[in-house]
């Protein structure tokens, strides 16, 4: 699994000009299943995102999480971060997961998050999206949980 997060001041997400989606202050997460992965890798692999300590306290100092500021989450499927560029111009997908089970692990993500006490809005899987943001900091991240040291 892999995700791309990104800290936002506000996120949307369109599928053929209809809103799936839109946060405020919360993160953007570009959400990737590879092959392989597995449904007991979603509560690590997610924890640690809601748990991520980038806001910051009184002192300046990143010590709270989404969590504790009650901010809201974004999550976008996103099988492209499987890409393998290393060889030629084309990118190749040999590591994405297939489509069903990728689903499967995103809609049980989605259902995680929510359960964790977060807002959650969503893209649509599958779909062409046009996601808008803007990026505070910059903070942007990637966290990557491989199956084989899983």
């Amino acid at each position: 699994m892999k995700a791309v997060i990104q800290a936002v001041k506000d996120a949307s997400c369109t599928v053929e000009g209809r809103t799936t989606g839109e946060i405020d202050s919360g993160l953007l997460v570009y959400f990737c299943v590879e092959k392989g992965d597995k449904e007991e890798m979603l509560k690590p692999f997610l924890d640690k995102i809601l748990k991520l300590r980038l806001y910051r306290d009184e002192n300046e100092r990143a010590n709270f999480s989404i969590m504790d500021t009650y901010r809201k989450v974004m999550i976008i499927s996103q099988f492209t971060l499987a890409a393998n560029i290393r060889k030629g111009n084309r990118p190749s997908f040999d590591n994405a997961g297939d489509p069903v089970s990728a689903k499967d692990l995103y809609e049980k993500a989605i259902l995680y998050l929510r359960e964790s006490g977060v807002y959650v809005a969503t893209g649509e899987f599958g779909a062409h999206m046009e996601v808008r943001y803007t990026n505070m900091g910059p903070q942007t991240f990637i966290w990557e949980l491989s199956s084989d040291k899983f």
